[in-house]
């Protein structure tokens, strides 16, 4: 196995500040990309490194991709509808709240069936 070449780092901290796990993270995928690429250029990519830059580029796993961020926008809007039908409600509950003071009932429970 041929040694590994260090590879210079310029996102690496130099000051010793600690990175947040998703920092390095990227950091570390960055440096993965870097490597790959640079072997890609020189010819001794693996078949593997080169089946999955392959695959990548493919229109399936574009189409792919195209649903997962499609879906991503429907559980967002989803989740903020979810929100605006708690405001909604929270509104009506209040409102329910200052009609019953204005007729002189509050404290009364506003889900009464008389109302």
């Amino acid at each position: 196995m041929p040694k590994s070449k260090k590879v210079s780092t310029p996102n690496t901290p130099l000051d010793g500040k600690r990175l947040t796990p998703e920092s390095r993270e990227n950091q570390l995928i960055a440096l993965a990309y870097d490597l790959v690429e640079q072997r890609l250029r020189d010819g001794t990519a693996t078949s593997q490194e080169t089946t999955h830059f392959l695959k990548m580029g493919s229109t399936r796993a574009k189409l792919e991709k195209q649903i997962l961020e499609e879906d991503a926008k429907l559980r967002r809007a989803k989740a903020e509808a979810l929100e605006s039908q708690k405001r909604t409600e929270e509104l009506i509950k209040d409102g329910f709240a200052a009609l019953l003071r204005y007729q002189g009932r509050a404290g009364e429970d506003i889900y009464d069936e008389d109302i």
